[in-house]
């Protein structure tokens, strides 16, 4: 049976094989597989708090929840969200954004969730009830929406 652990961590409190973990997937993801060359390290990392699940020691899927004023005015945000390849069609995707939504209800209550998300995962972040608030624009050459939880 496989051992399934979540960690919710802020930076100061990630340890470097934690971090080195999150990186690793997040260019397998972003950079490698999506073909598209970018800064993935950025400053947002550093006010951002980190959500994760690893299966038997190995990163399975993660998100980074962006307080306020970050990369929104006014609004959270959760970004960086990755299933790791190995694990996609077993749900972590799903648990991970469901457990998201229930932190920042849990510490953000009133406050409005932002993401900027592939177009291609528009109907997946609509069963969540994060509703388009863009047209439709390119980032790194990959299509992209803004949608939006209004609490």
């Amino acid at each position: 049976m496989k051992k399934i652990t979540w960690h919710y961590k802020s930076f100061q409190d990630l340890s470097a094989l934690e971090l080195y973990k999150i990186i690793q997937q997040r260019i397998n993801v972003f950079i490698v597989e999506q073909d598209c060359i970018y800064q993935d390290c950025d400053s947002k990392d550093l006010v951002s708090d980190h959500l994760w699940a690893e299966v038997d020691g190995e990163l399975a899927a993660y998100c980074r929840i962006v307080p306020p004023n970050v990369s929104y005015k006014n609004d959270v945000s959760i970004g960086r969200v990755i299933s790791n390849p190995k694990f996609r069609g077993q749900n972590f995707g799903r648990q991970l954004l469901i457990y998201a939504l229930e932190v920042l209800d849990n510490q953000s209550e009133g406050i409005s969730v932002r993401i900027s998300a592939q177009l291609y995962l528009k109907k997946f972040y609509e069963s969540f009830g994060f509703e388009q608030v863009s047209d439709e624009y390119l980032e790194d050459d990959i299509p992209h929406i803004e949608m939006l939880i209004k609490k």
